[in-house]
């Protein structure tokens, strides 16, 4: 099949411009009508290939809900919405940050995306990098203080870790009786298929969790307490230690102190290596109020390179994961119980997750298997279009359609014509 990349590429940046809600940009229109957080910072990335100007005011508006004690929300209620649950009354964070918000964040790959941007033009730049430095180190630290346990970074609601309903979560999520939660009509399943989204069981226990913060005021050392659901999660470990990397040469270039910075590095590394679970041979999520590994290769496993750390171990697990199905990387291990081709992060292709492992494979000299991701990559969006995530066996798009981080990553990555990161 012969692709008309130069086509992708215009039809990636329209659908950029067509989520473009003048500021921020919506993950994709209909399904979610605000702005998210790791969404957002890869739109950026995405901008960047195209228009540098606009790819800072993404981040900018991001970081405008930033809340005093340094979390940049992972969904901020730019304008009013009726349709969506959980909107803002649901999550009860009305005067704590500038923005209506949510309570809880995002994995934090901004600052890598910040770094990237500032170096494809560093005069433009400047300013905008400069600006948003002190806030990426504030909201570093809040994950320092509030989101790690012997190092390694804890989610404290699935949706915090931006893989709703993965495995790794399932051993707390049963830990959770969520009862009083009452009756409530999602919009997700309105629009796709409910078989590719999270059941009704997750959704309870995601909902039972909010009103939980929202009784606590999202007061972080109550709920650090009170919390039941609290999972080290090695994606969200290694992408910090990716964006403390980053952020540090950031800092370097505009001439701060990034001393405190390095010390994080360190304490993540070792934190990242009480995630290796012997007894599946990979990284693993580890629930620290059960002492448990899930037990799970997901394509969290897979990102120790993109978090800087080269282990040859890792290397048999993604050629194994990789040979089971025809596109790759599945969300869940496909010889895993609960794999699911179709149904979110429990089997499903994103390439978002692709991109980031591509990224760091290329950055510790694997170039072939980077070079090989990135081929199956562009053949995956080329032949089935910018959807939210795709079934691992045929590649059929599933989720929401004209997705922003798909065309994105498509723009900055994918595509013969990205200049990369």
């Amino acid at each position: 099949m012969t692709m008309d990349y130069e086509d992708l590429d215009r039809r990636a940046r329209d659908i950029l411009r067509g989520n473009d809600r003048g500021g921020y940009t919506l993950p994709t229109d209909g399904l979610y009508p605000y702005q998210w957080n790791w969404d957002s910072a890869f739109a950026a990335w995405g901008f960047a290939e195209f228009d540098l100007a606009r790819a800072w005011t993404e981040l900018e508006t991001l970081f405008s809900g930033q809340w005093p004690n340094g979390m940049v929300p992972h969904i901020l209620f730019h304008r009013p919405n009726a349709g969506y649950f959980p909107g803002p009354d649901v999550w009860g964070a009305e005067g704590i940050g500038p923005i209506l918000s949510s309570g809880i964040s995002q994995p934090p790959v901004a600052a890598t995306f910040v770094r990237a941007i500032f170096e494809k033009d560093r005069t433009l730049g400047e300013p905008h990098a400069r600006a948003l430095f002190p806030k990426l180190v504030a909201w570093h630290r809040w994950f320092r203080d509030w989101r790690t346990e012997a190092g390694a970074v804890v989610v404290t609601h699935p949706w915090e870790a931006g893989r709703d309903n993965a495995p790794d979560w399932d051993g707390a999520m049963a830990a959770i009786d969520p009862v009083g939660v009452g009756e409530y009509k999602r919009r997700d399943t309105s629009h796709v298929d409910p078989a590719m989204r999270p059941t009704k069981y997750d959704y309870d226990r995601y909902i039972w969790l909010v009103q939980l913060g929202r009784r606590l005021r999202w007061d972080e050392a109550a709920m650090r307490t009170e919390n039941p659901f609290r999972v080290a999660d090695p994606a969200m470990t290694f992408i910090l230690m990716r964006a403390n990397r980053d952020l540090a040469i950031l800092g370097r270039a505009l001439g701060e102190d990034v001393g405190e910075i390095e010390t994080w590095i360190g304490e993540l590394e070792a934190g990242a290596a009480g995630l290796w679970n012997e007894e599946i041979g990979a990284y693993d999520s580890f629930d620290t109020r059960a002492r448990k590994f899930s037990g799970c290769v997901t394509c969290a496993s897979f990102l120790n390179w993109y978090g800087g750390v080269d282990d040859e171990r890792m290397l048999s697990q993604i050629e194994r994961v990789w040979s089971a199905k025809r596109y790759a990387v599945p969300s869940l291990d496909p010889g895993h119980p609960q794999f699911n081709s179709k149904r979110y992060w429990r089997g499903p292709v994103w390439a978002v997750f692709n991109t980031l492992i591509g990224l760091g494979l290329e950055s510790c000299g694997r170039r072939d298997h980077a070079a090989r991701l990135r081929e199956t990559t562009r053949a995956l969006i080329g032949e089935h279009g910018f959807a939210e995530y795709f079934d691992p066996i045929d590649g059929s798009p599933a989720g929401g359609g004209t997705f922003t981080w798909t065309a994105a990553v498509w723009l900055a990555w994918a595509s013969p014509s990205a200049r990369g990161a």
